[in-house]
């Protein structure tokens, strides 16, 4: 799939056929994932894939703060990744001894959190695997549901599986809007 087209084309998918995504597959999106850039390339994304329906409804019960949109997209979905990262690596130039080298500090994890995420989810949508990226989470109770080592922090939800919707595109600004030159 083209690049533009695959950016432009991706959408937040919340429905799904009643069909789990073939762990080789998501091995596949995984393996394309880690290629994201990272502070330093030290790689901090870690990818939890859960397609139990009982640990998707324990998400679902403790996970999302009760927020009824996501408890709705769980309800549906046949897989979740838990995006999460290492702590206390992006950010320093030496993440054994170093102090932060920016004044935005541990910020970076969030950042390379985030193209992490939008690299599996471009990468699932490259392979046909519709993804819904979740805001809302309880980044306290998910690491026990799932089982995360303690050098790690949640950083997002991710649902996945066959899409059983196309959603239309959500109106995007103007370019003018956006975009100021110096």
């Amino acid at each position: 799939m083209e690049a533009i087209k695959m950016i432009k084309e991706r959408r937040s998918v919340r429905k799904y056929k009643n069909e789990k995504v073939d762990r080789e597959f998501m091995k596949e999106i995984i393996d394309i994932a880690r290629w994201a850039p990272s502070w330093a390339n030290f790689q901090i994304a870690r990818y939890t894939l859960i397609d139990d329906e009982e640990v998707i409804k324990q998400l679902a019960t403790d996970g999302v703060k009760g927020f009824t949109y996501n408890i709705k997209t769980l309800e549906n979905a046949k897989g979740v990744a838990v995006l999460s990262f290492v702590k206390g690596k992006s950010g320093k130039l030496d993440p054994e001894k170093g102090d932060y080298v920016t004044e935005k500090g541990n910020v970076w994890e969030a950042f390379d959190a985030g193209i992490a995420c939008q690299t599996f989810c471009l990468a699932a949508h490259a392979k046909g695997i519709g993804t819904c990226i979740f805001g809302v989470i309880d980044e306290s109770t998910i690491p026990g549901i799932v089982g995360l080592p303690e050098e790690e922090t949640v950083a997002a939800l991710i649902t996945y599986g066959l899409p059983d919707e196309e959603p239309p595109a959500t109106p995007r600004k103007d370019v003018d809007e956006i975009l100021r030159f110096l």
